[in-house]
């Protein structure tokens, strides 16, 4: 899967919004069927995705559609609507377990023949916001339709209910809940998300928030409003510090290997293959994002 750093939400009870939103510089889109659109809205919301997606990956768009949870299963009249070309994938709320996916995965299958697309072309991103999901994250991870894991510690959300925390910025009460969500989606070989910052006009923090979980090693992160698309963008792009600091000690490194040397101390730090192997994924992500 190609990078993606950020993920912005759309109402897509907005049209002109979703008109807009690749201006908007994210690397995928999310047209929230959801909780951003008032129950009156839900039909209007499903109309204006399918008929703008067309336009939206002419525009080098990637998108994904936040689908709605009936009270027995996920909304079959949404996945049926949204199961079209130009849709990346369907992002799940309150996920409980590996039910769910197996039951979305029939639902999206069935959706797939009708409308005569490639059975798997439609990715699934689970979001863990119920403790048993949080629990069972790996098991939902390891599916072979879900492509990214989304877990979100958003202040007051549906995972802060769920999980009983008060969130602060330090992040302390969430940190179990992000790193295992994390080591989960690795392992499983998908792609981790992490979020969401909710006082969308405070930069200053929204940088601390992000910068925190790529240190835990998310690939990157949701966000609610266009301005802090630029701010997450940036901060899970290699840096040029970083990249010189990687090519250096690649080179080094190189050299040494050269003189029959398997390890050697550059900067300060002992290295060997296993340093290596994360400088050159380093800079190969950044390839990656760089060439998009």
């Amino acid at each position: 899967m190609d990078p993606i750093r950020s993920m912005l939400f759309i109402p897509a009870n907005k049209p002109t919004w979703i008109e807009r939103s690749p201006t908007f510089g994210a690397d995928a889109v999310i047209l929230d069927l959801e909780d951003s659109v008032p129950t009156k809205d839900k039909e209007l919301a499903r109309e204006n995705s399918a008929s703008m997606i067309p336009s939206l990956t002419d525009a080098g768009q990637r998108v994904y559609i936040r689908i709605n949870r009936s009270n027995y299963m996920y909304d079959f009249d949404d996945i049926l609507a949204l199961t079209c070309p130009g849709v990346e994938g369907l992002m799940l709320p309150k996920v409980s377990g590996i039910d769910d996916i197996s039951l979305v995965d029939a639902l999206i299958g069935e959706a797939e023949f009708r409308k005569g697309l490639k059975p798997g072309s439609i990715a699934l991103a689970p979001v863990l916001e119920t403790a048993s999901a949080i629990i069972k994250a790996y098991e939902i991870a390891s599916h072979p339709r879900v492509a990214l894991v989304v877990a979100a510690s958003a202040k007051n959300g549906d995972v802060a209910r769920s999980l009983g925390f008060q969130w602060t910025i330090e992040g302390t009460e969430t940190l179990y809940m992000r790193s295992s969500s994390i080591s989960a989606a690795r392992a499983a070989g998908k792609v981790a998300i992490g979020g969401l910052w909710q006082d969308v006009h405070d930069m200053a923090g929204l940088e601390k928030w992000v910068k925190g979980n790529r240190q835990l090693g998310f690939h990157g992160e949701l966000a609610l409003h266009p301005s802090n698309v630029a701010v997450i963008n940036d901060i899970y792009t290699p840096s040029d510090t970083e990249i010189a600091y990687y090519s250096r000690m690649i080179a080094a490194f190189e050299a040494a290997q050269r003189d029959g040397r398997g390890a050697l101390m550059f900067e300060g730090d002992h290295i060997d293959l296993a340093h290596i192997e994360t400088a050159r994924s380093i800079i190969s992500l950044n390839q990656k994002i760089k060439s998009k």
